[in-house]
């Protein structure tokens, strides 16, 4: 078994949303909805007009961190949430009751009501679309013309992931949390 996890060379993002229209379209999900599975957030812009820093605004891809200590799981009432034997962070939606107590409890605001199916819903690897086909990569990264992001077997020590993460700095978001992500931001 494999143990997924993806990077991100976030200063390469140029917010040209071809992520989000590619997860989209893989996922079944509305064009135009927001949040739903990724997204791209905007960094904050410095200094004070006419004095504006622009360089300091920053895209950063987003989505669930898939954490190995995930909060979204531990709190579902119908263990709707669960880990999978790669240890994606799924949704079974027949067990989905909508409580909503995974979204109250996700640090990152990666869940979401999704009105087709009537289920909370999230980002999950591609999991049972691409990488149940055989694929070995996701939907946004396959289509990023950046190369912003890199997926892959954090357990594999030849993976392309697990080389980028031994030689370059990153880092994860809010870590002091103790959900320990697996999607880490290069610097």
């Amino acid at each position: 078994m494999a143990r997924y996890g993806m990077a991100l060379d976030y200063k390469n993002c140029i917010n040209c949303k071809a992520c989000e229209t590619a997860c989209k379209e893989e996922n079944g999900i509305m064009m135009g909805a927001d949040k739903h599975r990724i997204w791209v957030g905007n960094g904050e812009i410095q200094g004070e007009y006419p004095f504006l820093d622009i360089t300091s605004n920053t895209f950063y891809p987003s989505q669930c961190q898939q954490c190995d200590n995930a909060p979204c799981e531990s709190v579902c009432p119908t263990q709707a949430t669960y880990y999978d034997e790669n240890g994606v962070v799924r949704v079974n939606p027949e067990q989905c009751i909508l409580c909503s107590y995974c979204i109250n409890a996700c640090p990152y605001d990666a869940r979401y009501i999704e009105e087709a199916g009537m289920t909370v819903d999230k980002c999950n690897f591609c999991t049972d679309t691409r990488l149940a086909r055989g694929e070995t990569t996701t939907a946004c990264q396959a289509t990023c013309p950046t190369n912003v992001r890199i997926f892959g077997d954090l357990d594999d020590y030849d993976s392309e992931i697990s080389e980028v993460l031994r030689t370059r700095e990153h880092f994860s978001l809010k870590s002091n949390l103790g959900t320990k992500p697996k999607l880490f931001y290069l610097n």
